[in-house]
C-alpha cells in the first residue's frame, strides 16, 4: 500500500489507517460494546494487514484501548515492523484540568499502558472539552508540554486531534504541527472540515481524516444504525443517508465504499482513519477501498451539510 511522509519527520504512513476507539468498548459512544478476544482479534487482523497505521487515545475507554493495544504488542513481541502507532495526550476525565503537567502525565501513562519507551505520532487531543482552554494554549501549557516532548525525542511528530473547526482552525495558524486529525467534519454527510483542510494542506501540514462513515451509519446502513455522528438520528438527518444509499443501490454499490473513497480521493488527505470493531472489518475496508465507484460526480454533489455535524451533541467518554 503507498505511503505518506508525515511533514518534514520520518514517519510515513499508509493511506488508509484504523482507529482503536470502537475496540475500547465505549457503549455510550457506539451503541454497542466489544469484549477483549474480539478487540484483541482485530487488533492481531491490523497488524496482519498492509495497513501501517492504528490511531488510539489516552481516554478510549478510561485507558481500555490503550490496555488492549499493549496486551497484544506483547503477545506480538513489539510492533511490527514499519508499523505507527498514533496515540494522544488527554485531560484528567474527571476534573477536566489540562495543564501542562497533565498532559505529561498523559503521556506517562501511555508510554507505560503500550508498553512503548516511544510514540511515532502523538497528539494533543479534544481541547475543546478541557475545564480550561488556556490551560492547553498559554505559555507552559498542554500544547508546549507536546513540543517539548517531540525536543525531547520521545515523539517523532506531533499534532493536534479534535472536533469543534472554529477552535482548530486557529490553533493551526498559530502552532507547527506536523499532522492534525479532523472526524466527522469530511464525509460524504458534512463538508464543514473544508477550510481547516485548505489551511493545513497550504502549511504543509499533513492531514489525518477519521470517521468517513459518520461515526459508522454509512458503513452499517440507516436499517441497522440509528446513529449519526454518535447522535439519535431523526427522519431530517436521515433524509441524505438514504439518498446516498439509493445512489449506491442503483449502482450496486456498498455505502461504505463510496464513504472510504469520498476521503480517500481527496489529495489533501494523507491517511483516512477508519474505526473497526471486529476482524472482518480490517478486510472489508480493504476491499471498499478498491471498488469501482461510478458516476463520481453525482455522488459527491449529492446533498451535504457544511455546519458542524457535533453542535448538540452531549458528549459521553464510555
Amino acid at each position: 500500500m503507498q505511503k505518506r511522509r508525515l511533514g518534514q519527520t520520518a514517519v510515513e504512513v499508509t493511506a488508509i489507517g484504523f482507529g482503536a476507539a470502537p475496540l475500547a468498548g465505549m457503549p455510550d459512544t457506539y451503541g454497542y460494546s466489544v469484549d477483549e478476544a474480539t478487540a484483541r482479534a482485530t487488533l492481531h487482523a491490523i497488524f496482519d494487514s498492509p495497513v501501517n497505521l492504528l490511531d488510539t487515545s489516552r481516554n478510549y475507554g478510561f485507558g481500555r484501548s490503550e490496555a488492549r493495544i499493549g496486551a497484544v504488542i506483547r503477545e506480538r513481541g513489539g510492533l511490527p515492523a514499519g508499523f505507527v502507532l498514533s496515540t494522544k495526550l488527554d485531560r484528567d476525565m474527571q476534573t477536566g484540568r489540562f495543564d501542562a503537567a497533565r498532559a505529561r502525565r498523559s503521556f506517562e501513562e501511555s508510554l507505560e499502558t503500550l508498553g512503548l519507551d516511544h510514540i511515532q505520532i502523538l497528539h494533543l487531543h479534544d481541547p475543546e472539552h478541557a475545564l480550561d482552554l488556556t490551560e492547553v494554549t498559554r505559555r507552559g501549557g498542554a500544547l508546549d508540554a507536546l513540543f517539548r516532548i517531540k525536543q525531547e525525542g520521545l515523539a517523532t511528530a506531533v499534532g493536534l486531534a479534535m472536533g469543534r473547526v472554529d477552535i482548530m482552525l486557529p490553533l493551526v495558524k498559530d502552532w507547527p504541527f506536523d499532522v492534525i486529525l479532523s472526524h466527522n467534519r469530511y464525509t460524504l454527510l458534512n463538508r464543514s472540515a473544508d477550510p481547516l483542510f485548505d489551511e493545513a494542506a497550504a502549511r504543509g501540514i499533513t492531514i489525518f481524516n477519521a470517521a468517513p462513515f459518520a461515526g459508522g451509519i454509512l458503513a452499517k446502513g440507516s436499517a441497522q444504525s440509528g446513529k449519526i455522528t454518535y447522535q439519535d438520528a431523526t427522519e431530517e438527518t436521515l433524509a441524505p443517508v438514504r439518498q446516498i444509499e439509493a445512489f449506491c443501490a442503483a449502482h450496486g454499490l456498498a455505502p461504505g465504499a463510496a464513504a472510504l473513497q469520498f476521503s480517500l480521493r481527496d489529495p489533501r488527505i494523507a491517511s483516512t482513519i477508519v474505526g473497526v470493531s471486529k476482524p472482518e472489518r480490517v478486510a472489508q475496508t480493504l476491499d471498499w477501498a478498491a471498488a469501482q465507484i461510478p458516476d463520481w460526480p453525482a455522488l459527491v454533489s449529492l446533498p451535504h451539510s457544511r455546519t458542524d455535524p457535533e453542535a448538540d451533541r452531549v458528549y459521553r467518554p464510555g
